[in-house]
């Protein structure tokens, strides 16, 4: 038996023609038909490696700390499998891997292969930046750039496209290139895990002309800036830019959609779908403009960002071109999942379920989920009902306290003042008896603490209200939603601040 996991980064559910979208992107379409879509799947933690880590352990991991490294503690699915006996190997762009937040990750398989060049790598070494770079730079984002990291960033990807002139030398096209590679050399043999990742389309939106042709009326017609690499921030571009961001990352996710249909004919060539279980998903979605929003994480976590794409082919009851309306969240319930298709059995401490029955049946495995950021809001929802529990009006958002034995950030570890204080070690149901670092706050991105403070608590009524327009005022489904996120934060062993914080009772 066989897994391709095929994982893209911000991939918008509600632009895919598959959830009634309008992207040209004809080979979501096809997966719709070949495998299971599920129409009620979220996400867990946020963002990037936070939710890659939910994916290793099975489990939630943002009520305790933010980006960071797996644990020492932690289990892993992809390692789990190793020690099996399962061949595993991952191939990806996601260039946070390679840094320190990330540091760790790709150890657990067997092999992996690392592409370089996505969203301003520090690859492509040149020290002077002749004119057209920075204007290019400047052309393409939106962002206000003062001397600091994003300055850089977005100056290093002006250098690394320069070398990308074709398609095919862009780097998702480069780790689909590999994994055709891996499956020449491998598709014959047996137990093995394959995971396919790409960073797109995440931004910047960088694509070539064969992509933006599927898109000619808008193209056509377009005089303003060509950007193509959105900021953090409120929407201040106009509605003919926000319209042209929204095409660009269109031209993306079509580019997506092609590297998507290899792997289908691939195992079509080849036979594959008698024995090989093939998921297809992403890590969260993007707002391109909606509620007046760019991007991710200083904002609530709407819809568009939580709710994302999930289709399965499972070899096993081959059930094709059906809908799922269970609630699921791929980043816990995959670990357990795969493991079962290859007759492992998940572990003591992941909180994830196995899909099997409901990929076959539709056979419910949560009344409710829980998601969210640390340090920002936690969030519950029944499938119809979506509550963002925030700080108590004018509270503090505080205590917080992040709990760690690899303290490190997204690109740096923790800084030295950190570790000048006595800090008092932890352990929780869930560390296999090691006692952790309880270190004050410092574990979330940039402004995660200001979020649920400053956007208070919400509930929206998605049947009544699918935009999150109007904020709902209802009493008794708050209750309700209150008592099952106090049920999940004892079951997951919540640390006990994060019911002082969030103005809730233990």
């Amino acid at each position: 038996m066989k897994v391709i996991y095929v994982m893209f980064d911000s991939l918008n559910r509600h632009m895919l023609p598959p959830y009634g979208g309008s992207i040209v992107a004809p080979n979501f379409e096809r997966l719709a038909r070949q495998s299971v879509t599920f129409d009620t799947s979220y996400v867990c933690s946020m963002p990037c490696m936070p939710a890659r880590r939910d994916l290793h352990t099975g489990r939630p991991n943002f009520l305790h700390r933010g980006w960071g490294p797996l644990e020492p503690c932690d289990d892993s699915m992809p390692r789990i499998l190793k020690e099996a006996g399962v061949y595993t190997h991952l191939i990806s762009d996601h260039g946070h891997y390679w840094e320190e937040g990330g540091t760790n990750y790709h150890t657990k398989y067997n092999t992996w292969e690392c592409i370089r060049g996505q969203e301003g790598d520090p690859w492509i070494p040149q020290v002077r930046s002749p004119d057209p770079i920075e204007a290019h730079a400047l052309r393409n984002c939106s962002m206000k750039l003062p001397a600091d990291d994003n300055s850089q960033m977005v100056r290093q990807d002006a250098i690394n496209r320069q070398v990308m002139p074709d398609p095919h030398l862009q780097p998702m096209s480069q780790v689909f290139t590999q994994a055709r590679e891996f499956l020449d050399r491998n598709r014959d043999e047996d137990n093995w895990f394959l995971q396919i990742e790409t960073f797109d389309p995440h931004e910047p939106f960088f694509s070539h002309r064969r992509y933006k042709d599927l898109y000619r009326e808008h193209y056509g017609k377009y005089k303003g800036r060509d950007i193509d690499w959105p900021p953090y921030r409120r929407v201040e571009e106009s509605p003919e830019e926000v319209e042209h961001m929204r095409y660009q990352y269109a031209a993306l996710v079509s580019m997506c959609d092609e590297k998507l249909g290899d792997v289908l004919d691939y195992m079509d060539a080849h036979q594959m779908w008698d024995d090989t279980m093939l998921i297809v998903g992403t890590d969260h979605g993007f707002l391109l403009g909606e509620h007046d929003c760019w991007a991710k994480c200083w904002m609530p976590f709407y819809e568009e960002v939580a709710r994302t794409p999930f289709f399965v082919w499972d070899p096993r009851c081959r059930k094709r071109g059906e809908r799922r309306q269970s609630l699921v969240q791929p980043a816990i319930d995959i670990a357990p999942t795969v493991l079962n298709f290859f007759d492992l059995c998940p572990t003591p401490r992941m909180s994830g379920h196995n899909l099997a029955a409901t990929i076959a049946t539709d056979k419910p495995v949560r009344e409710t989920a829980v998601f969210g950021m640390f340090g920002a809001h936690v969030n519950i929802t029944d499938g119809r009902h979506v509550y963002m529990r925030g700080n108590p009006p004018d509270a503090e958002n505080a205590p917080l306290n992040a709990y760690t034995l690899m303290p490190a950030h997204m690109r740096a570890a923790f800084s030295t003042e950190v570790f000048q204080q006595p800090f008092e070690p932890v352990s929780f149901g869930f560390t296999q008896g090691c006692h952790l670092m309880k270190l004050p706050s410092g574990g979330g991105m940039p402004g995660n603490e200001r979020i649920s403070r400053t956007f208070g608590t919400l509930l929206f009524d998605l049947e009544a209200d699918p935009q999150q327009q109007s904020p709902l005022t209802d009493e008794a489904v708050e209750n309700r939603l209150l008592a099952e996120l106090d049920r999940h934060l004892h079951a997951l062993d919540a640390p006990a601040e994060q019911w002082e914080r969030l103005g809730m009772s233990r």
